[in-house]
């Protein structure tokens, strides 16, 4: 293939305005999906009750609807779970009023709809889940603050908010892909987030390593070349990687099962949104806040100046020189 091609520069920074120009398309959309739809909260974040039955035989949906619009639970959402024969009861808002032999209390609603065991009943009160969903958010938020600090004290501070634009560029398209096919948002979809944090700003810190060493060791002065350099000496990497990870997370999608699908879906998007953004992102939000090759240089030859004399001043002191 020709992209694994040793030696070979691409000319990324040279299209980066196009590819600044779609991100930005996919993120307004991303935020017009998410002002105007929202997020599906599951029982974790909404708070609820979640019934999984399994049927010995197909699962009659229509009959259990129907049994339970006679009762409290009139406005209780059952679809199918994983398989023909099982089914999910959601019945959400406040479980106050809900009894703690729930399962056995759907054993006699249910009885006439065939032969059945409850495998799993899950309750989250409202308060419980209002407190997770805030301390979700919390989590988000001093995720991006400790990236920020800690790009900013390895790097420079244009590489900082390079990373920090580039990890809410994927932030915020998972979130829509999350929003635009109605999935379901848990624990486990947060955890999915937060992994994606990690994923992208891991592929995004070994690109900036390459500029930084591309700007101290190369005598190239225009940064889109060196960028470009950087950019392909990683790509046969990033490429192998996500494709590993690729591959790993659609297995999990495709035979993980209903209770994994979402966590799988969201590092599907973040996977290849991740990657996507490692190479054409990042790199161009860095030229574009006008990183000066010349600055940074200056810079280095000073601190190591600096730390020369240092180092002069304390041989002269274990000699007894001074």
């Amino acid at each position: 293939m020709e992209i694994f091609k040793s030696g070979k520069v691409y000319n990324f920074m040279g299209k980066r305005l196009p590819f600044l120009g779609l991100s930005s398309l996919l993120v307004i959309a991303s935020i017009v999906l998410l002002l105007t739809k929202g997020v599906n909260f599951g029982i974790d974040f909404a708070g609820g009750t979640i019934v999984q039955v399994k049927y010995e035989q197909k699962a009659p949906i229509d009959d259990i609807r129907d049994t339970l619009k006679k009762t409290n639970y009139a406005k209780a959402s059952i679809t199918e779970f994983g398989s023909p024969q099982e089914v999910v009861i959601r019945i959400t808002g406040s479980s106050s009023d809900i009894a703690n032999d729930i399962g056995d209390e759907m054993h006699v609603l249910l009885k006439t709809t065939g032969e059945f065991e409850i495998r799993r009943v899950d309750i989250v009160g409202p308060k419980v889940g209002g407190e997770l969903r805030e301390k979700g958010i919390m989590a988000l938020a001093l995720s991006l603050i400790v990236i920020l600090a800690y790009v900013s004290f390895r790097f420079e501070w244009r590489f900082a908010v390079a990373s920090i634009l580039a990890l809410a560029h994927d932030i915020i398209i998972a979130l829509g892909a999350i929003s635009l096919f109605n999935v379901e948002v848990n624990l486990d979809i947060l955890a999915a987030i937060l992994t994606i944090l990690g994923y992208s700003l891991n592929d995004t810190i070994i690109v900036f390593d390459r500029v930084r060493e591309g700007v101290q060791t190369s005598k190239e002065s225009i940064l889109e070349k060196v960028v470009n350099e950087s950019v392909s000496r990683t790509l046969s990497r990033t490429t192998l990687t996500s494709l590993t990870t690729f591959f790993v997370v659609v297995t999990l999608y495709l035979f993980g099962g209903e209770i994994i699908n979402g966590f799988a879906f969201t590092m599907l998007v973040g996977v290849i949104v991740g990657t996507y953004s490692s190479i054409f992102v990042a790199a161009s939000f860095l030229v574009q806040l006008k990183f000066s090759i010349a600055d940074f240089r200056s810079k280095e030859a000073d601190k190591l100046k600096r730390q020369k004399e240092k180092d002069k001043i304390r041989a002269m002191y274990e000699q007894g020189t001074m």
